[in-house]
């Protein structure tokens, strides 16, 4: 007797499981590529399943925990990415049909031996989340931040600017980009709007983005606007030799070239450094590049500017990397402290008399931000602080504390534009002499 064929939508089902039990796992999420599904319309879904169940993950675990009243069975391999998967589809995203969550759910658990044993429960447990999705449904920004980061967030930036982190975990990230030029018809080809300084925002994601113009031609490259504040704040004299530490997959890299600085980018990640000399010559740059460990790297000749894109907990990327709200301790973040110490006081030997320091993160964690501003200015004699002025960041003043620092947060509008940007924070010094 021949097999049955596979139910339409089981693979695309099993293969996002196996993506979010992956990231439930600790990894870091990865968008499915044509190389996991071929077609672009079960990509599409796929990632829509698996990033839903990211961002509403809190509120997922406030359901499950009143559905499985025992918690979530021990070593049952995917079942839980299934379950959380399907339940996306039944409570929140109601487009999709709930009589496909349900059946393809417990086909998937069929699929898996350590599961298979409960596709019983799958069926009841989905069965009493379908009777209940409209009360589900009202959970609106209930759940959504982990309690503790929320309650540290509110004492760090208040109430309003964490509700609308909220909302933007739920809306996603746009794409944007930084332009080689700034020519007017390329802001048209591309559909964009102007946001500060180069940097412009597409809202319209229905292509790749190397079928978006001028991709080929090397005219922008991907980048947040956050992301771009750093490079743009350094101030080392016209062609010096400037240092990106950590430096992959290269936007900030890439702005230093364009800024006319004679550049150098190092990272320890050497398939990280490969994509970072892809990007260059798309883009036509050619800056020296350099695998290495910034915590032991000494250079020969002193750099008249460093630029630290520090390791860190990533925390103002959760519009990108949701699982980044729940994978993150007190422990991780003390870890990333001490590394980012190390990489800071090693920099310092490669920086010239009177080089400009731009130490920067992309989380919105005060020990890795304000508080690592405040040892380095209290640590290093020989650095004084170089306070950003409003006038830098035309479009996005409210981002100058009063230190002269920049604190960007998801909440903010740069250039008035709606929707947001990563979490950031950034700090300048200058060394003596």
């Amino acid at each position: 007797m021949s097999k049955k064929p596979d139910p339409a939508g089981l693979k695309l089902r099993l293969i996002a499981a196996q993506r979010l039990h992956a990231v439930l796992g600790g990894e870091h999420f990865v968008p499915l590529s044509a190389a996991d599904l071929p077609d672009g319309r079960d990509r599409s879904l796929a990632n829509r399943l698996i990033t839903t169940a990211l961002r509403r993950h809190g509120q997922l675990d406030a359901i499950i925990a009143e559905l499985l009243e025992k918690g979530m069975p021990a070593k049952s391999g995917t079942f839980e990415a299934i379950l959380r998967l399907s339940l996306a589809q039944l409570v929140f995203l109601p487009d999709l049909g709930a009589h496909s969550a349900l059946f393809l759910a417990v086909e998937a658990v069929k699929r898996d031996n350590k599961a298979r044993h409960l596709a019983g429960l799958m069926n009841a447990v989905l069965r009493s989340a379908q009777a209940n999705s409209a009360r589900y449904g009202l959970l609106e920004d209930e759940y959504l931040l982990p309690p503790a980061l929320e309650a540290k967030w509110q004492d760090a930036y208040g109430k309003d600017a964490v509700a609308a982190f909220a909302s933007a975990l739920i809306d996603g990230a746009p794409l944007d980009l930084t332009l080689k030029d700034n020519d007017p018809a390329l802001l048209e080809a591309l559909g964009a709007e102007k946001l500060i300084g180069d940097s412009v925002r597409v809202e319209t994601r229905d292509r790749p983005v190397d079928a978006l113009p001028f991709y080929a031609e090397g005219r922008w490259w991907v980048q947040d606007v956050s992301s771009a504040l750093p490079a743009r704040l350094l101030r080392a004299k016209p062609g010096g030799r400037v240092l990106d530490l950590c430096a992959a997959p290269g936007g900030k890299t890439a702005q230093l070239v364009k800024a006319g600085y004679d550049v150098t980018a190092l990272d320890s990640d050497a398939a990280r450094l490969e994509r970072l000399r892809q990007n260059m010559t798309r883009l036509g740059y050619a800056p020296a590049v350099l695998e290495a460990d910034a915590t032991a790297f000494q250079a020969q000749i002193a750099f008249d500017g460093v630029l630290i894109d520090a390791p860190c907990s990533a925390t103002g990327t959760f519009r990108r990397h949701p699982e980044v709200l729940w994978h993150r301790s007190a422990a991780d973040i003390a870890g990333r402290v001490r590394l980012q110490r190390q990489i800071v006081t090693q920099a310092l030997r490669q920086l010239a008399p009177g080089g400009s320091l731009i130490y920067c993160v992309c989380s919105l964690e005060p020990e890795e931000g304000e508080d690592m501003a405040a040892w380095i200015a209290g640590t290093f004699a020989d650095l004084a602080p170089a306070p950003v002025i409003p006038g830098e960041l035309t479009g996005l003043e409210t981002a100058v504390t009063e230190q002269g620092h920049v604190r960007a947060l998801p909440s903010m509008m740069p250039g008035g534009v709606a929707r947001g940007m990563d979490g950031f924070f950034v700090a300048r010094f200058q060394r003596n002499g």
